[in-house]
């Protein structure tokens, strides 16, 4: 049996990571790492597992850490250096194993995940990030030719970011929609809201701008997710190009919330694009 392990401390890491908030899928990946599922939730002390997957020609080695991330107004993640009771407590309740692995091309492998609840803590949310991070294999340094001074060389790390929620107590969540209007976004037609949150959890799911006639929604965008330290977030959705010339007029714009047993309809609004 696998013997659980937990690293105390908050990771600095430098990586080039990926938060998956926006994944579209139960699995993302970059570089040669697949993650699934990209975001777990423990109902109080029951475990799970995460399976993740080398999918290149070579192989890998890769490193499981603790993060503690909070979200910002955009919807970004942000490191947190000074944690809440909140915070210290779900990172102190987190156990997982393995917490390095190594794997040949195409080989999975379980990260068995569990909460070990302290007596006394209050009902809540609390909330980790699990990092999965690449480890280069070390190479020999040779010295340049034709070269005077110091120089360095860069090696980006690559990792993969998952949330991993502990929900302790009957929690609730009401969303709304807010400030709807049309934007330009890197060039293109895209939607604007202010997505609203109230409640002792966070929400998690899909937006759609709907317009009557229209078969296929003007823009949509899946993993939005707005957690429990904010009130409300900006979402910015792209138009879909072969519909911006009907991104205008009276739309519909919905958040369905995603949970394992599918998508329920938890806010919806009217708006006029212009």
């Amino acid at each position: 049996m696998a013997i659980l392990n937990r690293v105390p401390g908050r990771a600095l890491v430098g990586a080039v990571t990926l938060s998956l908030l926006g994944a579209t899928a139960a699995r993302a990946g970059v570089g040669d790492l697949l993650v699934a599922p990209t975001r777990l939730v423990l109902n109080g002390s029951r475990g799970s597992e995460i399976i993740i997957k080398n999918v290149g020609e070579e192989t890998a080695t890769y490193r499981v850490s603790v993060e503690l991330r909070r979200m910002l107004p955009n919807g970004s993640l942000s490191e947190v250096i000074q944690p809440s009771a909140a915070e210290t407590a779900a990172e102190d309740m987190i156990f997982y194993a393995p917490r390095k692995v190594t794997l040949p091309p195409n080989q999975p492998q379980s990260v068995r995940v569990t909460a070990r609840v302290p007596a006394g803590l209050p009902d809540g949310e609390y909330r980790v990030h699990l990092l999965f991070r690449a480890i280069p294999d070390p190479r020999a340094v040779t010295a340049p030719t034709d070269f005077q001074g110091v120089g360095f060389r860069l090696t980006p790390i690559y990792g993969v970011t998952i949330p991993v929620f502990v929900r302790l107590g009957n929690l609730e969540a009401k969303a709304g929609i807010a400030a709807v209007k049309l934007v330009q976004s890197n060039g293109h037609k895209a939607v604007s809201v202010d997505l609203t949150r109230s409640g002792t959890r966070s929400t998690y799911g899909e937006i759609r701008v709907v317009k009557d006639g229209v078969k296929e929604p003007l823009a949509e965008l899946k993993g939005v997710a707005v957690y429990n330290e904010l009130n409300e977030r900006t979402v910015t959705i792209p138009v879909t190009p072969e519909l911006e010339s009907q991104a205008s007029g009276a739309v519909k714009v919905q958040y369905f919330e995603t949970t394992d047993a599918g998508s329920t309809l938890v806010a919806e609004t009217s708006a006029n694009l212009r």
